[in-house]
């Protein structure tokens, strides 16, 4: 078992090295360093859906200021644009790792999320849906050719993803399985397409509920869209045969302005917020435009290396019960 591992171990060091060159090339990135804490009160942690608990400790040497680890780095990424002073169309890239405790257990959830967290300066006349599309395509792409890569380097996993990614919004989605849950639409549009991008997530849709939550101080979910529907921000989503369902590879859009970021706090009841200092930054139009998101990694090695369950990629924690009923099945964690 042993050297199987070893040369699983191996795999995946081909997928990620093979995939982040693909990407950096395509989004003009730059590879950073990036935090695994922040302090806590500053407004740049990311909120996700608003709900989940950081991982929280004091600091001893800060007089226990109190600091959490990051969801992602949705936020910091912006700031270190403006840090970096990059020009617009340059962009940064870093591995990003996370805890998120509060996560339910699955054969694609774990508490520990790794990702590619990228963010790219863009010209304020770049916020509409066709350059959102653009970069979405040139994202896609890149999963194309690493999967091809993947097959020639180890011919029994073969490439499946179709060579053009499909684009519907939340409220098409909707309108075509009005008797569906959110989960079941992507299932459905993800098996038909075998790969989409679903964009207009957060916002509240014809039915009275948004397709799924989004925090408000990041994605704009909000603004008008060129196809005449709500919302500059979406989800990668492919079919994976192995698990039967639709699979999420990134979470990306375009970042909120100004004004979509008084919008959005409105309509989430959190203007509070806007009290912080990732906010008042924003606010007085301190930081700028970009566009972003997050691609996880042991997701990505998941599809390309054919593997059922998370763990199969990534260290992480689980319980023994869990741990002996996958290996039964032949499914060996890390």
């Amino acid at each position: 078992m042993g050297r199987n591992l070893l040369k699983r171990e191996q795999a995946i060091t081909f997928v990620k090295e093979t995939f982040s060159t693909h990407l950096r090339q395509a989004l003009n990135l730059i590879p950073i360093s990036s935090p695994l804490i922040v302090l806590d009160g500053t407004g740049i942690n990311d909120d996700l859906n608003g709900i989940e608990r950081p991982v929280s400790f004091p600091i001893k040497s800060l007089n226990e200021e109190r600091a959490v680890v990051v969801h992602s780095l949705a936020k910091w990424k912006r700031v270190r644009l403006k840090e970096l002073e990059l020009e617009p169309e340059e962009g940064i890239i870093t591995d990003m790792r996370a805890l998120r405790p509060d996560e339910d257990y699955s054969p694609i959830h774990s508490i520990y999320v790794d990702q590619w967290d990228w963010e790219k300066t863009i010209l304020s006349k770049s916020r509409n849906l066709g350059y959102l599309k653009d970069t979405v395509k040139k994202i896609y792409a890149a999963l194309v050719e690493t999967e091809k890569a993947v097959e020639h380097q180890y011919p029994d996993r073969k490439a499946i993803l179709p060579e053009q990614i499909f684009f519907i919004s939340s409220e098409e989605l909707l309108n075509k399985y009005p008797g569906y849950t959110p989960k079941e639409r992507e299932n459905a549009i993800a098996q038909e397409y075998g790969a989409v991008f679903l964009y207009g997530i957060g916002g509240e849709l014809s039915n009275g509920f948004s397709h799924d939550g989004r925090a408000a101080d990041y994605d704009d979910w909000s603004t008008d869209n060129d196809a005449g529907y709500k919302g500059l921000n979406g989800d990668i989503l492919v079919w994976n045969p192995l698990l039967n369902s639709a699979f999420e590879l990134s979470s990306m859009g375009i970042r909120v302005n100004k004004e979509a970021l008084i919008k959005q706090l409105e309509i989430r009841n959190c203007t509070d917020r806007s009290k912080l200092s990732f906010h008042q930054m924003l606010l007085s139009d301190l930081l700028p435009e970009s566009i972003g998101g997050g691609i996880g990694q042991s997701r990505v090695c998941m599809f390309m290396l054919k593997l059922a369950h998370i763990g199969e990629v990534q260290v992480s924690i689980w319980d023994p019960e869990r741990k002996q009923k996958l290996a039964n099945e032949d499914i060996f964690l890390l």
